[in-house]
C-alpha cells in the first residue's frame, strides 16, 4: 500500500465493546486522506451507543462535521459495491471485532455485508486485519484465531502497552489505534513509538 494522502480502507464495527478505537481509528484515517468505507452491525450500533453515547455511527457523529471521505453503508446491503472483489480497496479492519463475527470469518460466512467484505478482502490477497477484544478466549476463539491467520488475516487484539506512561483513556486509545494504522502502513503522529532508554545500573548481572 502506498499512502501518504490517499487510499481506501473498509472498517467494520462489530459487537465488541472498544467503540472508542473505532472511532479513533476512522478519524486518524480521515486526517490522513484516506477514503473511509464504514459497516457497523446492529450490535455494534448498540454497544456504541452505550459507550460512545450515539447509534448513530455517521460522518457526523464519528468526525464532527461533513466530510466526502467517510461513507456508511447499510451490513444488510449485501448489493453494495464492497461485496465485490472489483471494488478495489487497501484492506479493511475490523474494529472491534466480536468473537462471533471472528467465528463467521473463520467459517467462511458471508450473510452480511460485514463478513462478506472480509471475504472478499481475504479472497482478493489484501490486508485484513481483526481487532479482537473480547476476554478470556476460549478453545474456540484460538482456533478461530488460528484459522483466519493461516487464510491472510491478521489478529490484531486491543491490547495497549504502558511502556508510554499513559495517563488518560485516550492515551490507551491512541496506542491501540496507532498499531492498527502501522499495519495500514497510514502515517500518524500518535505517541507509540518506545524509544529505548539508557540501561540503569544493575548488579544482577543481565
Amino acid at each position: 500500500m502506498n499512502h501518504p494522502g490517499g487510499g481506501r480502507i473498509v472498517v467494520g464495527v462489530t459487537g465488541a465493546s472498544g467503540a472508542a478505537y473505532a472511532r479513533r481509528l476512522i478519524q486518524c484515517l480521515v486526517e490522513g486522506g484516506v477514503e473511509v468505507h464504514l459497516i457497523a452491525s446492529t450490535w455494534g450500533r448498540r454497544v456504541a451507543g452505550d459507550e460512545l453515547g450515539t447509534t448513530r455511527l455517521d460522518v457526523e457523529s464519528l468526525l464532527g462535521g461533513p466530510s466526502d471521505q467517510l461513507h456508511v453503508h447499510s451490513n444488510q446491503s449485501l448489493n453494495s459495491r464492497l461485496a465485490s472483489g472489483s471494488f478495489l480497496t487497501d484492506g479493511m479492519v475490523i474494529c472491534p471485532c466480536s468473537s462471533h463475527t471472528l467465528g463467521s470469518i473463520a467459517a467462511g460466512g458471508g450473510d452480511s455485508l460485514l463478513t462478506r467484505a472480509a471475504a472478499v478482502t481475504l479472497k482478493e490477497a489484501r490486508r485484513l486485519i481483526l481487532v479482537h477484544r473480547e476476554m478470556p478466549l476460549s478453545r474456540i476463539d484460538l482456533l478461530n484465531m488460528l484459522r483466519v491467520n493461516e487464510a491472510g488475516a491478521i489478529v490484531c487484539p486491543a491490547s495497549p502497552g504502558f511502556y508510554m506512561l499513559p495517563k488518560r483513556v485516550e492515551d490507551l486509545v491512541d496506542f491501540v489505534v496507532g498499531k492498527i494504522l502501522d499495519l495500514l502502513t497510514v502515517p500518524h503522529r500518535l505517541n507509540t513509538r518506545w524509544m529505548e532508554s539508557p540501561p540503569a545500573d544493575t548488579d544482577d548481572g543481565n
